[in-house]
């Protein structure tokens, strides 16, 4: 009884439907709820909307790397300016203790250190001029 009640109902209803222009799907209708097309928006509906396009503008970002890209070089400056923050004291050193084992002397070493960290602060200096673009 059910089964035919539900029969009668879309029987009746839809050629009142597609009088305006609705179609049924599946026995129901595409279109629902029938706004106005010229009254106002729900406020909490354009927030949705804009909330919707600001995730979707993100996810393709993050689907094309765009924002990795900025990241990814700011990352590689700070790498560089870690290595050479380590390796031209380090490097000028050692070539300071070579120096002292084959001139016989003590405490080259230690001057070419200082001279190591002043051309790595000078460095670092040079890096940090650059744009991370």
């Amino acid at each position: 009884m059910a089964g035919s009640f539900a029969g009668m109902s879309h029987a009746l209803v839809a050629p009142l439907l597609k009088r305006r222009g609705r179609t049924w799907k599946d026995g129901m209708a595409e279109n629902e709820p029938w706004q106005d097309p010229k009254s106002p928006q729900d406020a909490r509906l354009a927030s949705l909307d804009e909330r919707l396009r600001q995730a979707q503008a993100e996810d393709e970002a993050k689907r094309t790397g765009t924002t990795r890209h900025a990241l990814a070089k700011g990352q590689a400056q700070g790498g560089r300016v870690l290595s050479v923050l380590i390796s031209y004291p380090v490097g000028s050193a050692l070539i300071g203790y070579a120096l002292d084992r084959m001139v016989g002397t003590h405490g080259i070493w230690v001057a070419m250190l200082f001279v190591g960290f002043g051309a790595a602060i000078w460095e670092v200096w040079k890096i940090s001029q650059q744009s991370p673009q």
